[in-house]
């Protein structure tokens, strides 16, 4: 059997990883900014996370909403590669940075990660079908792990979240959380991922535990951790915090420095005890 996730195994854990949610892509509704622009707003903030204390970092098209369904174009491939090879670049080969490709576009990821030389992928529906914002989105893990495999690419980690959020999981009610893990592990996937029901909603503590307990897969929480309930995570192998430590606690906000240190340090307190 393949080894285990092989990221968070060198890191404190939790480990603690920064969400950069990369400023609206060219030819996406909301974009304002050149790609120049949209490259040095998230490198400053890869910069940030790392003298911050962090852990490591994913990046996600987060501005580029409405979301497509499980596939992009190749402008916003050839966009989070650039914002990607240009953090790599800045942070250097041994800080974790995964990607995130909304909504669904995991073999994109994969193949951003794999050019820019990526550690992993935040990936959305690997194992169970389930209704999102954008509609159906099917399981994709059968593909997923074929793509990884056909570009010699299994040195990319693949984290999947599990009944994700903004989404609608009534066609899998008859599931528990325990099944959901155990279908990531027998399909080969290298994390699972836990949140709440939206974006900056805090996962349940009860459901970490629970993952954490159901299979051998690292568990991360990722999404409404807080300096505030950091210790209601204690048991995850790895944070992934971005609302939270943003100004006012809104993701569309700048970074603020106070909230920073503020998870760091809670971070740090846990890790003593």
């Amino acid at each position: 059997m393949k080894p285990l996730l092989d990221i968070t195994t060198r890191l404190p854990k939790p480990a603690l990883f920064g969400m950069i949610h990369v400023r609206a892509l060219p030819g996406t509704p909301f974009n304002t900014d050149s790609i120049e622009k949209i490259c040095e707003v998230a490198v400053a903030e890869a910069e940030t996370f790392q003298l911050s204390g962090f852990d490591g970092l994913v990046i996600e098209n987060m501005h580029d909403r409405p979301y497509l369904k499980g596939a992009v174009g190749p402008e916003i491939v050839a966009g989070m590669t650039r914002v990607a090879c240009e953090i790599k670049r800045r942070v250097g080969a041994s800080f974790p940075v995964g990607v995130q490709i909304l909504a669904g576009a995991n073999t994109e990821a994969l193949s951003v990660a794999y050019v820019s030389g990526c550690e992993f992928i935040r990936a959305e529906g690997c194992i169970f079908g389930h209704v999102a914002d954008e509609g159906w989105i099917e399981a994709c893990a059968g593909n997923l792990l074929r793509e990884r495999a056909r570009l010699g690419a299994g040195r990319i980690r693949i984290w999947t979240d599990i009944q994700k959020k903004h989404s609608a999981h009534a066609v899998t009610a008859d599931l528990e959380l325990e099944d959901w893990v155990h279908g990531a592990e027998f399909f080969g996937i290298d994390g699972v991922i836990v949140t709440g029901s939206a974006t900056g909603k805090a996962a349940s503590k009860e459901e970490v535990i629970r993952a954490k307990a159901a299979g051998r897969l690292p568990v991360i929480v990722g999404s409404g951790l807080t300096a505030e309930n950091a210790a209601d995570y204690i048991h995850a192998d790895a944070w992934i915090v971005g609302s939270s430590i943003k100004y006012d606690g809104f993701w569309e906000n700048p970074l603020d420095p106070d909230r920073l240190r503020a998870i760091v340090e809670a971070r740090k307190d846990l890790i003593k005890v």
